[in-house]
């Protein structure tokens, strides 16, 4: 049996293409779950002649990452490119201020659907990092519907 090491495995190391049953060994899922999502349009896949086979990119875009608010709040103050401590505080410059605009708000609002933006840089790398003020964006956009687990 292949010793797991984080998402992948001895067997599929290093590996371009992964049959079904490798690709759900990697994502640690059953066959059932990678056929439904095939089915489901939800997952990229390729034939070859009657085999089926997943590049490792397509596998890894199957994988969500959740960010909690302590994360959140760690990598705020980090550069996600390179991991440098230092980040210096600006703004994004145009023809004028810059602002967030999502798609989608809220039908009958009274605010300006404007989110305000704030940038930092890595004097290290040069990477931005644009963070939005979450507490307005919460306002404009439409609360998702709430399973009812009773």
């Amino acid at each position: 049996m292949a010793e797991k090491t984080g998402l992948t495995t001895e067997a599929t190391k290093g590996k371009d293409w992964y049959s079904i049953r490798e690709a759900c060994e990697y994502l640690d899922v059953s066959e059932q779950t990678v056929f439904r999502w095939m089915k489901d349009g939800k997952m990229t896949y390729f034939k070859v002649g009657d085999s089926t086979r997943f590049r490792k990119e397509d596998l890894d875009l199957m994988v969500t990452k959740f960010t909690g608010e302590k994360e959140a709040e760690k990598y705020g103050a980090k550069c996600v490119a390179c991991g440098h401590s230092i980040l210096i505080p600006g703004s994004i410059a145009g023809t004028g201020k810059v602002y967030f605009k999502p798609a989608k708000t809220k039908f009958f609002t009274f605010l300006e659907s404007n989110v305000n933006i704030e940038a930092r840089t890595c004097p290290k790398c040069g990477f931005v990092q644009i963070f939005s003020d979450t507490q307005k964006l919460n306002k404009l956009i439409k609360p998702k519907p709430q399973m009812n687990t009773d």
